[in-house]
């Protein structure tokens, strides 16, 4: 009901208890948008291409999503892009208005997401690798626990106790932060050598503690929109790491 636009019957209820118990199976939802992102880039590149396939995919997870993420994303680049105190930076998110630097930021994401895509299914197609589609997998369940891991380590900033904020799941234990992992590793084990592609979790590791540092530093914590941000950098970051570790494996 809150990660992806398919249907929930009516029957299911909601309250803030059930979106903090919910919060686990962020990277779970990885599983299912990363799935559909594969079935469609397989379909495409049957009926067209890869460059068609790669954009169809892109298209099938913004959908699934309604852009959730995306929009995070952008509102971080117009807050922090805009603003220059903390204040200012949340009145800025909040705003459903998008700017400049969220136009810009958002055009520059999707064009590198697609690019970095493009060239990584050429690396795996040239390396006689089938298992591109593994990839997509690994990149939406991993960098949703990317963005998970900071409900666990910061605080949830508020804006205003009057203000309309989107909900979010405020409360991780120790124990739920392990279960989220599982979902967000497992499909590692997929891809082979799984030893090479676990090793993904270091520049993640980095990123998590630059944006944390970030954040802090401007806002005292983290709101929805940062997670947002979070999962859509990691998911480039992620895609990166395949196409560097190929390249270095081809030159060894």
């Amino acid at each position: 009901m809150f990660y992806t636009r398919i249907p929930v019957p009516k029957w299911v209820g909601y309250s803030d208890d059930q979106l903090n118990k919910s919060t686990i199976y962020f990277p779970f939802i990885g599983w299912i948008v990363g799935g559909m992102a594969a079935l469609v880039f397989l379909g495409g590149e049957f009926l067209f291409s890869p460059y068609v396939a790669i954009i169809l995919s892109m298209i099938a997870t913004i959908l699934m999503t309604g852009a959730f993420h995306e929009d995070g994303f952008a509102d971080v680049c117009d807050g922090f892009g805009g603003g220059w105190e903390k204040m200012k930076i949340l009145e800025i998110m909040k705003d459903s208005r998008i700017g400049a630097y969220g136009m810009i930021g958002m055009a520059l994401l999707l064009l590198l997401k697609y690019t970095v895509l493009l060239t990584l299914f050429d690396y795996m197609a040239a390396s006689s690798m089938n298992s591109f589609w593994i990839i997509f997998l690994i990149g939406h369940s991993l960098s949703r626990f990317t963005a998970l891991t900071f409900i666990y380590s910061h605080e949830y900033v508020r804006e205003d106790l009057l203000s309309k904020v989107k909900p979010i799941g405020k409360k991780l234990s120790a124990t739920e932060i392990i279960i989220a992992s599982i979902f967000g590793f497992l499909p590692i084990f997929l891809f082979s050598p799984w030893a090479v592609a676990a090793l993904v979790i270091a520049p993640l590791f980095i990123l998590k503690l630059y944006l944390g540092y970030y954040f802090k530093k401007w806002i005292g914590g983290y709101t929805g929109d940062c997670l947002g941000a979070t999962q859509q950098i990691s998911e480039v970051v992620i895609y990166l790491y395949f196409i560097g570790i190929l390249k270095l494996l081809e030159n060894l």
